[in-house]
């Protein structure tokens, strides 16, 4: 080994390699960088509500005087209206809010003893629409407790009204999560309690959202013969940006977020971003990929007496490529290690700027940007391993 690296070594261009070498870190630090960016930054946008994505939209009918006196549409949406929705080139899913049709209370407190109640209502949304464990977000007969998503501002009301007035502690969503929820629900001559379970806190939905599995459940009931049409339609949208969305809400006279619709803007252009840069890193990588080659198909062209040689001689082409397959292997971990070190120190340079502006802001995890260079690195040693070998082997087959 030591001896045919020795004969193989003398014609190496060392600055056709060190070419190889800084295009192929500078790919690959474009492409592990762009993704950390797009993972860290995108917390400013999905973290305010860990439930709902942007790409969700919640649609309602206005609410006018005319159908406050019942002259006009009562709100609710019918199927005609929801497959006409579906139907739509923007439209990639749609579901509808279900609401409960039974009297439901609430009195929660801590350690048994009740603080206060209110009189409340459910509404659900197909599973698929909550961005949940769907293990625990999960309702069957007989099951103690019945997982609940608030929404943060009833807990902003209580804190900054609520208590105010009436002298008692504020709560916040920590402690709310602690806090025994016992639900009476009646309806259908039935009077019956349940426990609820606080899950989390949701500012993008204003309503109190329960699995669509207890709904059905609770309907049948408490509420058998209750049949109503959904007021308000969740859609998921494949683009946020097109403005046929907007246009088809105001033609139709729906109503939504549009502060929600901006922030799924904003989320789709910054993934669209991305992935351009990181588009651009790869091709950086790509480039630096057949400068090796070329380079490697040079220097085997100039030791090809040589090679021939050592395979006459009773080398076999295995071990003849070894060195060469074990140079690239080597400068693309090289590569790597570097591309890493220099991913860690741009990241704690913007991460700086990003928490004087978003001081509250998470950064994202890292384990998906070390997991992309490794298999970059996989992907491009092992493609120098054939190549190289594919030569030799070419060479071995015309070696007489």
């Amino acid at each position: 080994m030591r001896l045919v690296w020795k004969l193989l070594r003398r014609h190496i261009s060392l600055p056709q390699l060190a070419g190889f070498f800084f295009a192929n870190l500078l790919g690959m630090l474009i492409v592990l960088l762009s993704l950390q960016f797009y993972q860290d930054i995108k917390q400013v946008f999905l973290a305010e509500d860990g439930f709902i994505r942007p790409d969700y939209l919640i649609l309602n009918k206005r609410v006018t005087a005319l159908s406050s006196i019942g002259l006009a549409s009562d709100g609710t949406f019918s199927q005609k209206e929801i497959d006409e929705l579906s139907s739509q080139p923007f439209a990639k899913r749609v579901g509808a809010f279900t609401a409960s049709q039974y009297k439901v209370s609430c009195s929660m407190g801590i350690g048994g003893v009740a603080q206060f109640g209110t009189e409340m209502f459910f509404e659900s949304v197909p599973d698929a629409f909550v961005d949940v464990d769907l293990g625990k977000w999960h309702f069957s007969e007989g099951d103690e407790a019945v997982p609940i998503i608030l929404p943060k501002t009833y807990l902003a009301i209580y804190n900054f009204g609520f208590a105010k007035s009436q002298n008692l502690p504020k709560i916040s969503e920590g402690i709310a999560q602690m806090m025994e929820l016992t639900i009476t629900m009646r309806g259908n001559g039935r009077s019956e309690y349940i426990k609820g379970r606080v899950t989390g806190f949701s500012s993008r939905l204003n309503t109190i959202l329960v699995p669509e599995s207890f709904i059905r459940w609770s309907n049948a009931r408490y509420a058998p013969d209750a049949v109503t049409a959904p007021n308000r339609i969740i859609l998921e949208v494949s683009n946020p940006a097109d403005d046929a969305i907007l246009d088809y809400i105001n033609r139709h006279g729906y109503e939504q977020e549009e502060d929600k619709l901006d922030a799924g803007r904003m989320t789709f252009f910054l993934r669209i971003t991305a992935g351009i840069v990181m588009a651009v890193g790869l091709l950086i990588s790509l480039l630096s990929f057949y400068i090796l080659m070329l380079s490697i198909y040079l220097l085997v062209e100039k030791n090809t007496e040589k090679m021939r040689t050592l395979l006459l001689i009773g080398y076999s082409p295995k071990r003849v490529a070894l060195p060469y397959q074990l140079l690239t292997i080597g400068m693309n971990a090289a590569v790597l290690v570097l591309a890493v070190g220099a991913l860690l120190a741009c990241r704690s340079l913007y991460m700086r700027q990003l928490w004087t502006v978003f001081p509250k802001m998470d950064g994202g995890s890292i384990l998906p940007a070390l997991l992309l260079g490794l298999a970059l690195f996989v992907a491009v040693s092992l493609a120098n391993a054939v190549v190289i070998r594919g030569r030799i082997n070419k060479i071995w087959n015309n070696k007489n």
